[in-house]
């Protein structure tokens, strides 16, 4: 069963091109090459109601959920806390992991 784990981020727009081309240049490649995913995809969010700041969303494609608890455990909070340093205070973040029905 393969799994998305999803992570939206409204980012505060002092510092939204450099989040931007950050999380495109260093984050997400360090977080793809932690090896738990297969895939990934980093949309910006288009409907109203981010409110002081954009919304992203990076969707990563685990293989299976003992993958994605390694991730998050082994590699995460790391990765979370570089993330945090950089842009404490300016950025506003959740997660979900979904299962994967079907994908077309």
């Amino acid at each position: 069963m393969k799994i998305l784990y999803n992570v939206t981020v409204i980012v505060d727009p002092i510092i939204e091109q450099d989040w931007l081309a950050w999380m495109q240049e260093t984050h997400i490649p360090d977080v793809m090459n932690t090896g738990s995913f297969e895939s990934y995809q980093l949309q910006k969010v288009i409907t109203e109601g981010s409110e002081g700041g954009t919304s992203y969303a990076i969707q990563y494609l685990s293989p299976n959920m003992d993958t994605l608890d390694h991730y998050q455990s082994h590699h995460a909070p790391r990765l979370q806390e570089a993330h945090n340093k950089r842009y404490s205070g300016k950025f506003g973040a959740f997660r979900t992991i979904m299962e994967v029905i079907s994908r077309g």
